[in-house]
């Protein structure tokens, strides 16, 4: 079943991109019609602005880690566990054009944590924008 990425935030030239939360709650509904027998988590406070309490709650809730992707599938699929997906707004750099990270702690903390998942038999990657995200959630599941 094809369902469109687009919404009509990111549907034409000159209409604004969609935030990151945007991109998160369109997956989560993709998801949710595509694949209705998988589960998946969506992270809430992903994108929220907090107040430094609620920060400093969520923060204990994590054991004091920072860097858990926004999405999680627990799917197993093509030997890995499941998949994790730190989804980032469309226009987001992750590296610069000789392959490093960039220089931002936090995506630098981020790929980190990715990285650690891969290592115990997660699919997990950074996806950029809605598109890139659906095409990477559906190579894992399809």
């Amino acid at each position: 079943m094809a369902i469109p990425s687009r919404s009509a935030t990111n549907s034409g030239i000159g209409v604004r991109r969609m935030t990151e939360r945007e991109v998160q709650i369109r997956l989560a509904e993709i998801l949710a019609v595509k694949y209705p027998t998988i589960i998946f988590h969506s992270d809430y406070g992903s994108g929220l602005k907090m107040t430094k309490g609620q920060a400093v709650v969520q923060k204990r809730m994590n054991g004091g880690k920072r860097a858990f992707p926004d999405l999680q599938i627990c799917e197993p699929r093509r030997g890995k566990h499941g998949m994790f997906l730190e989804i980032k707004k469309d226009g987001v750099r992750i590296r610069k054009k000789n392959g490093e990270l960039v220089a931002n702690q936090h995506i630098r903390e981020q790929a980190r944590m990715l990285e650690r998942l891969r290592d115990r038999g997660y699919e997990a990657e950074f996806g950029i924008g809605i598109d890139d995200c659906l095409n990477k959630i559906q190579k894992y599941l399809d």
